[in-house]
């Protein structure tokens, strides 16, 4: 009960903007249930589209691909026209995602739906269309997001089949009409964000099982289904799909963000565990990735060129997964330090003397205080580790037992572990509560929170350096971290209406990222880029491969319906 308080807690606290007093008042608290308290939108909002704002078609400049005899020619044989987005409306500010980008709010241009798709989407979709304005609003602004953007979607459809989507893009891309897939939305870095309108593809009835191969252990999907809702039906016969994100993410988005998860550590991401896709790519076309072996040597790897694309390339409709093997038994065990560097060296430590864990996860003692908070509990509040070995019994005891004195060799103490079923329940349930409990601290902030990755062997470092900064924040600050793989969140609550206070939140999360980046890391290790990390991507990847990214978005999308304004940050040129 005390999560879906905090989430409600969450998503409402989301209802205030702090960009337009247009959207004050509205409400939303889940998918299939809208309040009515904005009837009438102010007409700041109401009259956007008679703004200045530019017209699609006007932002997309020359494209400089040479197309021949099928072919892609990636360099032009005279001089390469440029192919920029145009950076921001308001002269002498940063673009949003440009280089020093300190915006929250993401600008967009905006032209009315022309009657004509509206009228063909009818014809797709029938009855499974809104254009009613709280729908709209709600699929605009993510839930768990503090990213916000100027514009909402201005048609909602929710196709039924594969043949539909492909229909509704091939009408998007013939009327040049921007597009965001849409899943779960519990994306955090503005993936859904619809800054530019057009129409907003809710994924959510496409939720099929269409095949399960028990041997071979794999199962083909539509997009639409949750993960927690595919292991509910897979537990009957023995397998799960052992990627476990946020609660509510559905496998569609999870393969566009490229995410993972606490159980990282074992069975690696989902880049690993995706066999192969079918995609509609943004002229209409239906573009299978691969077969189903388990391993192929056919061609481009376009399974992988589609997973952590954010929706920039195509739609995904159908999704082939590895399963696993539901673990025989398995082991939780929690555990104490004085500070947080000696917990991250017992993860690193513990990964060094060939333990076979699950799980590793570390909270530092403000997310422990948090959760006494949010659940009454009376935990230490100190750095924690969490542990999960999976196995046989014997071999899952004999881990623990191996963890338990490398634990007594760094200082740590108060080593407890469950078998019991119930037991290991209430000890993850603090792990997987803890976003919802540091609301119980400042109820009335958004989070924003860090997702940066480094080697296994800098972890301690990093996370030793980000608390020093922390710690001498007035903000308040929690850190949850998959110590077992190097990655590092933390949670920054902030009053969004506060500017001091948003300009503190990312000077936090930049210091993080710039030092997670000096020691050859990520800004992003799973919640992906989409608005909010495209500033990093310059000084992590380097231009040239950002201008190789848009080389492909061009071929694959040359009407830059999909998705725009994610990713690829604004200021790359070719």
């Amino acid at each position: 009960m005390a999560s879906w308080f905090w989430l409600a807690r969450l998503r409402s606290c989301s209802k205030k903007s702090a960009f337009s007093n247009a959207f004050h008042g509205s409400s939303y608290f889940n998918k299939y249930q809208f309040t009515t308290t904005q009837k009438n939108v102010s007409s700041a909002f109401a009259d956007r589209t008679k703004t200045q704002f530019f017209s699609w078609s006007c932002s997309l400049l020359p494209l400089a691909l040479a197309v021949s005899a099928g072919s892609l020619a990636f360099q032009s044989q005279n001089i390469q026209p440029s192919h920029c987005e145009p950076t921001n409306q308001d002269s002498g500010k940063v673009s949003i995602g440009g280089k020093a980008s300190t915006e929250f709010v993401v600008k967009g241009i905006h032209q009315e739906v022309p009657p004509e798709l509206i009228d063909d989407l009818k014809a797709i979709c029938q009855d499974n269309m809104t254009l009613d304005y709280d729908e709209r609003f709600y699929h605009g602004k993510p839930q768990n997001s503090f990213h916000k953007a100027v514009n909402v979607p201005d048609v909602v459809v929710f196709p039924r089949s594969e043949e539909e989507v492909s229909q509704i893009v091939k009408s998007c891309n013939k009327h040049k009409v921007p597009i965001v897939p849409y899943g779960g939305a519990t994306s955090i870095e503005g993936h859904t964000l619809s800054p530019n309108g057009g129409v907003c593809i809710d994924m959510t009835l496409m939720k099929r099982i269409k095949a399960l191969h028990i041997e071979d252990m794999d199962v083909v999907v539509e997009p639409g289904i949750g993960w927690m809702e595919l292991n509910e039906y897979l537990e009957p016969y023995g397998l799960f799909f052992p990627l476990d994100p946020g609660p509510g993410a559905t496998i569609g988005g999870m393969c566009a963000t490229r995410c993972s998860g606490s159980l990282a550590v074992r069975y690696g991401t989902m880049r690993d565990n995706v066999i192969s896709l079918k995609v509609v790519l943004a002229n209409g076309d239906i573009v299978k990735t691969a077969s189903r072996a388990r391993k192929s040597a056919a061609g481009y790897d376009l399974t992988r060129l589609i997973i952590g694309s954010e929706g920039t390339l195509g739609v995904i409709t159908e999704v082939t997964l590895r399963l696993q093997k539901i673990p025989e038994h398995s082991v939780v065990a929690m555990c104490n330090f004085p500070t947080i560097k000696d917990a991250a060296d017992v993860a690193i430590a513990s990964m060094l003397a060939g333990i076979q864990v699950s799980r590793v996860e570390l909270l530092d003692e403000v997310q422990v205080r948090a959760i006494n908070i949010a659940n009454g509990k009376n935990l230490p509040e100190v750095p924690t580790l969490m542990f999960e070995f999976i196995g046989t019994e014997a071999y899952s005891r004999e881990q623990t037992r191996i963890v338990q004195r490398i634990v007594s060799e760094h200082n740590g103490s108060d080593f407890v572990f469950a078998e019991d079923p119930q037991a290991k329940k209430e000890l993850w349930k603090i792990r997987k509560e803890a976003l919802w409990a540091c609301f119980a601290m400042e109820p009335n902030f958004e989070a924003m929170i860090s997702d940066v990755c480094v080697p296994l062997s800098h972890l301690a470092e990093l996370i030793s350096r980000s608390k020093q900064e922390l710690d001498a924040s007035p903000l308040v600050c929690t850190v949850i971290a998959h110590a077992g793989d190097g990655n590092f969140h933390t949670v920054i609550l902030f009053d969004p209406y506060q500017e001091e206070q948003r300009r503190e939140a990312d000077r936090l999360n930049q210091f993080m990222v710039y030092t997670a980046l000096s020691m050859e890391g990520t800004c992003t290790g799973e919640h992906g880029v989409g608005t909010g990390k495209m500033k990093y991507l310059e000084k992590e990847l380097g231009v040239e491969a950002l201008k190789t990214m848009k080389r492909i978005k061009a071929a694959l999308d040359p009407n830059n319906i999909m998705n725009p304004g994610k990713l690829i940050p604004p200021h790359v040129c070719f």
